[in-house]
């Protein structure tokens, strides 16, 4: 169901019969059945006889051939039962978040990266990465360990398996949940060059580091990236071949399509290796659906109001189902895909206090769950997980009260009032997260991983195994080799030095020694490649050492120049 605006409607009467015939098609069709009745206590039913079957049908084992993960950043519980109240009534379903037939909840909390203990109240950055890695890391942390360690991603590994990648965001997409899966950087603010250089001094690119989110990104070289952001590409590259170019101009020489609008988007026809789309439509987080009312101390006290469709959320802006559909249509091939895809700001807006917003951005991502799972329902094996990355801090609360945080009273689906509060921050100030476990929901093969209490890291090892990928990096670099050309370089002449294989790491450092000459570099590995030049000025024995700097794999070349 697509709602380009808000839905003022009283939910009706469902049959058992209905109901029945929706369960023979199969559980997910079943509960896309909406709007039982709450008329009467025995219309709030949700069960429609003995599910046994269908939840023996829904645990699948092996392999998928695709795998698609949707994020609602901060789509705690609180989040999901108030946008589903505004929008379903509360005896209705979501069409795609609620049709995921096995479900979950996730702890979600993070490290101190000084202590080593349990930080309850997690960031984006550091839960991202749990499930992106399967590590748990410090608040801040993109794509590395407590110790500041890089360590593969989902979206790298099944790269280097061969499968197409997508990511997706309504945000930037150098904000936190895209960038785990494409960056590795100690900072997640380090979103373009000029921050970078401020912020992250360590890993810019003039001082030998892997650059910004925006520069590895455009490495690392999804076939598909889609989001807000562009702002960051406007900056200039500091050191490298593209030095003085900014990073747009940057993915331009790189072969990426580039485009900024719904439709552009639409006129894409192909995204891969040779080209991979790169989709920028906003300077900074895309704009959300819905705005309304605003929070105030005495707001739980107010005349209900209702939310309206946001006047300043450009037609040239595609949505969130928009941009997922998109990305599975070009990304479909026979050797399967992973693609990531978030709703990044049902998390800003509940930061704000601001309810419509939130409920708005979780419609959005409902209705990009179930692009996800028509998708999977007609390929028959593509596996689709649900979930957050943390809670946050809206809450139901009786209409009418006093709360010593911030609130306002919205008119529901049902005709009737609902209160939301806010208070984890003092009015005025951002809200905070909180530490909550969240919801997951799955289905396909290995879906059933998600069942029970788990962590984010074991939702890095259900994709990984659901998708038959190699989990232990220090295999994947033990065929690691290393070339010199020409074969009998001459003295003060140019010698190339290849690094190939190195599928289990991102970066290398590699020496050259020899005749009173020592050159370092540390080389950033594309599909376990790279390469330097050096002139060596004296004839004699030098030798080449690299080591990956992920999985330790070393290479010793020893070569003589004339």
């Amino acid at each position: 169901m697509s709602l380009s605006t808000p839905t003022r409607r009283r939910v009706t009467v469902a049959s058992a019969a209905a109901i029945a015939l929706a369960s023979s098609a199969g559980l997910v069709g079943a509960v896309a059945v909406v709007g039982l009745a709450t008329a009467t206590p025995d219309a709030a039913s949700r069960l429609a006889g003995d599910r046994t079957a269908s939840l023996d049908s829904a645990i699948v084992g092996g392999q998928a051939h695709n795998v698609i993960l949707l994020i609602g950043d901060g789509m705690g519980d609180s989040e999901i039962t108030i946008a589903r109240n505004y929008a379903e009534g509360a005896a209705g379903r979501f069409a795609g978040i609620d049709a995921l037939p096995l479900t979950g909840q996730l702890t979600t909390y993070s490290l101190d990266r000084a202590t080593g203990l349990p930080d309850y109240v997690p960031d984006s950055a550091a839960t991202a990465t749990a499930w992106a890695t399967g590590v748990k890391s410090f608040d801040g942390a993109i794509g590395v360990d407590v110790n500041g360690k890089s360590r593969r991603t989902l979206l790298e590994l099944a790269k280097r398996e061969g499968l197409k990648t997508g990511n997706v965001s309504t945000a930037d997409i150098q904000d936190a949940t895209p960038a785990a899966q494409v960056a590795h950087i100690t900072e997640r603010g380090c979103k373009g060059p000029e921050r970078t250089t401020a912020w992250c001094p360590d890993e810019a690119l003039e001082n030998g580091g892997p650059g910004s989110i925006s520069e590895q990104l455009l490495v690392t070289r999804p076939d598909v990236s889609l989001g807000g952001g562009a702002k960051y590409f406007d900056e200039e590259v500091t050191a490298g071949v593209h030095e003085g170019r900014s990073v747009l101009e940057q993915a331009d020489a790189l072969g990426f399509e580039v485009v900024s609008t719904r439709a552009e988007l639409r006129a894409v026809s192909a995204a891969d290796q040779k080209t991979p789309l790169l989709g920028l439509f906003a300077e900074s987080n895309l704009a959300v659906r819905y705005v309304g009312p605003e929070a105030t101390l005495d707001g739980t006290q107010r005349p209900a109001r209702e939310c309206e469709t946001n006047p300043g959320r450009p037609a040239t802006q595609p949505t969130l189902a928009d941009m997922t559909s998109k990305a599975i249509d070009l990304l479909e091939n026979p050797d399967g895909f992973f693609l990531q895809v978030e709703g990044a700001s049902i998390d800003k807006q509940d930061h704000a206090a601001n309810a419509c917003g939130q409920i708005g951005e979780t419609v959005d991502l409902d209705e990009a769950v179930r692009v996800a799972l028509d998708f999977a329902e007609a390929d028959g094996n593509t596996s689709v997980f649900v979930t957050a990355d943390h809670a946050h801090s809206a809450q139901l609360v009786e209409v009418g009260s006093v709360t010593p945080g911030v609130g306002v009273t919205l008119l529901t689906a049902d005709g009737a009032p609902m209160a939301i509060t806010y208070g984890t921050s003092v009015p005025g100030d951002s809200q905070q997260h909180t530490g909550s476990q969240v919801r997951i929901a799955g289905y396909g093969p290995q879906a059933a991983g998600i069942v029970g209490l788990t962590d984010q890291t074991d939702l890095h090892a259900t994709i990984a195994r659901a998708l038959g990928l190699v989990r232990d990096p220090a295999t994947s670099s033990a065929n690691a080799a290393v070339t010199v050309r020409p074969g009998k370089p001459r003295a003060g002449g140019k010698v190339r030095t290849a690094l190939s294989r190195f599928k289990g790491d991102r970066t290398a450092t590699v020496t050259l020694k020899g005749r009173g000459m020592k050159v370092t570099e540390n080389l950033s590995l594309g599909s376990g490649r790279a390469s330097f030049t050096a002139r060596p000025k004296k004839a004699g024995r030098y030798v080449v050492r690299a080591v990956g700097d992920q999985t330790g794999a070393k290479v010793v070349k020893t070569f003589k120049v004339r």
